[in-house]
């Protein structure tokens, strides 16, 4: 197991793309993965777009990558930028966000509602495409540990919904209780799924379970799983089973 989380580390810091696992050391990695970065930066957004401004699309780009796993609002990076003393518009940011949407570099996740308005009225989650890119950005790896757990496994089930019936949300309500994944297959929510740096049940907080399990009644799903570090376990919490699973053990069956 202990190789397996080795391995599972340098996954999560370096990325996935085969040529950077390759490497054998932490600067050749680094350096491949900068070079894909700036071909994906140059071919596919500033050519394909005609992008004359980039400066500011290069800013961006890496002021959402330091965001990952949190929530993006075109209004909130337009005031940040105009603070640091870039011009630009809310329209401009959303038209980056969607040429890095279209490059495969980034992608989104709405709320999950029925309603219309809430899935314009919240903030959209952003993740990045491989975790390579995040880290090399943002070299904060211990600290951000958690998070690119969160990036791994939602870009898992981005690459499992491109072949099922798969609609990937997120879940929150006013009491700010938060779910990472809600997976819907046609017109049911099949399960909840948090992420948690965790390598024991102490270490996993009350309030992600309690989310878990208000979801669970609000949504009418009973498939509820937690994804940890290295923790494993099945148990009752407040009426619900829940599964606790190693995020190494998730990704071999994915």
């Amino acid at each position: 197991i202990r190789d397996r989380l080795k391995y599972l580390s340098e996954f999560l810091e370096f990325g996935s793309f085969p040529d950077v696992a390759l490497k054998e050391n932490g600067f050749e990695k680094t350096k491949l993965i900068s070079s894909y970065f700036d071909t994906i930066l140059l071919r596919d957004i500033i050519e394909k777009h005609g992008v004359r401004n980039v400066r500011l699309l290069e800013l961006f780009i890496k002021y959402v990558l330091s965001i990952f796993s949190s929530y993006f609002s075109a209004g909130k990076a337009e005031n940040y930028f105009k603070g640091i003393g870039e011009r630009c518009s809310k329209a401009t940011l959303l038209d980056f966000l969607s040429y890095a949407e279209r490059a495969f570099l980034l992608f989104r996740l709405e709320i999950f509602s029925p309603k219309i308005k809430d899935r314009v009225q919240y903030p959209v989650k952003v993740y990045c495409i491989d975790n390579g890119f995040i880290n090399w950005v943002n070299p904060r790896f211990s600290e951000n540990i958690g998070k690119l757990m969160e990036n791994s496994v939602a870009v898992e089930l981005l690459r499992k919904g491109e072949y099922t019936n798969m609609d990937l949300y997120y879940w929150k309500d006013r009491q700010q209780r938060e779910v990472d994944f809600v997976i819907k297959e046609g017109l049911k929510v099949k399960e909840l799924i948090q992420v948690t740096y965790a390598s024991s049940r102490d270490e996993v907080r009350k309030r992600e379970l309690d989310a878990l399990v208000k979801a669970s009644k609000l949504l009418k799903c009973n498939n509820l799983l937690c994804i940890t570090w290295d923790y494993e376990s099945e148990e009752i919490f407040k009426g619900k089973r829940i599964k606790f699973l190693p995020l190494w053990k998730w990704l071999l069956k994915i």
